[in-house]
């Protein structure tokens, strides 16, 4: 790590010391829950948190309270405990907040992509041949 110029820091250290701080992880029994009301306030009240990856991995009642209260600066999420994200959901009104459905890593090339590709089989269909068939 050090020849890379990086430095291995605990898990405290980090929430302490970041400005942001993005989370990238796998759902797991170990992942889940990680980003608790303790590691919450290890951080800075400037800081940001970033969740892309899975929504329990967050505490999400002890994210809405340190968002409320101003314990960090915001949050940018993509994913949540609940999808669709219920109407009346806390993270809605709170205007520290960013939030996308589940949709973080579309990108227009994504898109393209995908319709194109859709336009692609219902013609392939419509012609009696085909492609990109599963099963």
């Amino acid at each position: 790590a050090a020849e890379s110029g990086v430095t291995y820091v605990s898990k405290q250290q980090l929430f302490e010391q970041a400005d942001v701080l993005s989370v990238h992880l796998v759902l797991s029994d170990r992942s889940r829950g990680l980003v608790d009301t303790e590691a919450l306030g290890w951080m800075k009240p400037s800081a940001y948190l970033i969740n892309s990856s899975r929504g329990p991995i967050i505490d999400q009642a002890a994210l809405i309270k340190a968002l409320q209260q101003r314990n960090i600066a915001g949050a940018a999420l993509d994913v949540f405990d609940i999808e669709p994200l219920p109407a009346d959901h806390p993270f809605r009104t709170l205007d520290n907040v960013l939030a996308t459905p589940h949709i973080g890593y579309v990108t227009e090339n994504n898109y393209r992509t995908f319709y194109g590709q859709m336009i692609e089989d219902i013609q392939a269909w419509h012609a009696g041949s085909p492609i990109r068939v599963f099963g």
